[in-house]
């Protein structure tokens, strides 16, 4: 058998670009990066591995989910020293959404610059003009916009949580070639698995209500049999009294 030539990552997520565009929704795009030990000494790569955000060997992805946090498309991996902006042009994601349908996709201040090339589609938290001595009023509302934009994409966050969930991909110590398999696999499953919990089904543990003629019917039967139990027991009164008086006697 031979094997079948990948598809490029833009060919595999233009659906869900499309999707995000025909039904008005906001997609939100992020990086993470999960670690794998170190490649064998000799590998002319090796040093690409290091991640220059957490210092360990590591290969990074890019995740797209909706505003719901349900993932929609995970990228294949690559090395943990590339940057977030370059792995997004290299899956080609500039020319995918600029030759695309609008829609609003949210990422944080790594992808800034991407708006421009896409037409404003690609939404990044403001740049700041004062990068020293700026003025109180500047950094008030700078800081408000960046913790509500924050706030918009937090959603991203939880759908890598889930994925990081699977202990594959918490830390993988197999072949760092096999991680954009193992990658997309686990994103697939998650995604179905979302999708389920979506889909209305009915409560099997939800009782079933009684009919209130049942209940009337089972009230009256307690009445009568109330009377019946408290006669078969004596009060304690009496039997106090029994007791004193054989003493007294």
């Amino acid at each position: 058998m031979h094997d079948q030539p990948r598809r490029p990552a833009a060919d595999t997520g233009r659906s869900h670009i499309d999707h995000l565009g025909a039904s008005g929704q906001t997609g939100i795009v992020d990086g993470t990066e999960i670690r794998v030990r170190r490649p064998a000494a000799g590998r002319k790569d090796r040093d690409t591995f290091i991640s220059g955000k957490n210092k360990q060997n590591a290969v990074k992805t890019m995740v797209l989910t909706d505003r719901n946090g349900r993932v929609l498309f995970c990228s294949p991996a690559s090395p943990g020293s590339c940057a977030d902006i370059t792995h997004a042009r290299q899956l080609g994601l500039v020319r995918l959404l600029a030759d695309g349908p609008a829609v609003e996709i949210l990422a944080d201040a790594g992808y800034q610059g991407l708006g421009a090339q896409t037409g404003g589609r690609v939404v990044t938290p403001p740049h700041r003009k004062f990068k020293k001595n700026a003025p109180d009023w500047y950094e008030e509302m700078h800081e408000r916009q960046r913790k509500a934009h924050s706030s918009r994409r937090i959603r991203v966050g939880h759908g890598i949580a889930h994925l990081k969930n699977w202990r594959a991909l918490a830390r993988h110590l197999g072949r760092c070639e096999h991680m954009s398999d193992m990658v997309q696999a686990v994103a697939g499953l998650l995604s179905h698995q979302q999708t389920a919990d979506l889909m209305p089904t009915a409560d099997v543990n939800t009782k079933p209500r009684r009919d209130p003629r049942h209940l009337t019917a089972y009230r009256a039967r307690a009445r009568k049999a109330a009377p019946r139990r408290l006669a078969k027991k004596s009060p304690p009164e009496e039997r106090q009294g029994g007791g004193l008086s054989a003493g007294a006697v």
